[in-house]
């Protein structure tokens, strides 16, 4: 059975996680469908916008699912742990390739890995009663893991982060809103219609437009200063001026 349920209609991408039992907590195969599924996304001019949610399960994900893939983990030689671990955080580098803007829809808990992957998303809906755990250091790892302490910080800020980060605490709803992590706070059942037409809006725009917005943005988080921003910014510019007007060339 599958751990994911995917769709596309209209170029937009529907992701749901499908795990409901586990709280949609990652095993090994759940990551590799995971791995795929993104991958088949890099070169896809069908899909224009993606669309993630947690489907009927109790919340958004809980992790990494510490009763069968933890564990096992944790049995393997060092090498293939390692391997295990990089495989799982390149995913979040997988969000950021993906041309696709990336709409999380999050209810319940999103914990851990589950919190990263919200973190990994261009734009967050949050469900009434969300919340938001770095829970891998109340397993006794530590509190910056799958791009944890690359994104929150950049999200929220290093002295709230910092605090999330270090003790696991849960990040409510309101202080989600408040620090601005996400964009909207709604209903559950409001989500989905809410991303649906933030995702119809992005594709009356030039595909190739919104494609090089995200390259824009991931690009200019690590850029120099103001001149490499501009730069970046100028030259997409210029590329998107000269498609438009020579589209034969």
């Amino acid at each position: 059975m599958s751990h994911l349920i995917t769709t596309c209609t209209d170029r937009i991408a529907r992701l749901t996680l499908n795990r409901p039992d586990a709280y949609n907590a990652l095993n090994e195969e759940m990551v590799q469908e995971l791995e795929a599924y993104f991958s088949s996304l890099m070169y896809n001019e069908k899909a224009g916008v993606l669309i993630i949610d947690g489907g009927e399960a109790k919340g958004f994900c809980a992790g990494l699912d510490m009763n069968s893939y933890g564990p096992e983990i944790f049995g393997m030689k060092p090498v293939d742990a390692y391997n295990a671990q990089a495989r799982m955080s390149r995913l979040m580098l997988a969000m950021r390739r993906i041309p696709q803007p990336v709409i999380s829809c999050i209810h319940g808990a999103a914990a851990g890995i589950g919190f990263s992957m919200a973190m990994a998303s261009d734009i967050r809906i949050l469900a009434e009663g969300a919340r938001f755990s770095a829970a891998y250091i109340n397993i006794g790892l530590g509190g910056a893991d799958m791009a944890s302490s690359y994104f929150l910080p950049r999200l929220i800020g290093s002295g709230r982060a910092n605090e999330f980060l270090l003790t696991g605490n849960w990040l409510s709803d309101t202080d989600a809103m408040d620090l601005g992590f996400a964009s909207r706070l709604l209903k559950k059942e409001e989500m989905l219609p809410q991303a649906l037409e933030l995702a119809t809006t992005m594709l009356s725009k030039n595909p190739l437009g919104i494609r090089m917005t995200k390259e824009a943005i991931n690009a200019n988080i690590e850029a120099g200063g103001l001149e490499a921003c501009l730069q970046m910014e100028d030259r997409n510019q210029m590329l998107m001026a000269f498609a438009m007007h020579h589209p034969a060339r």
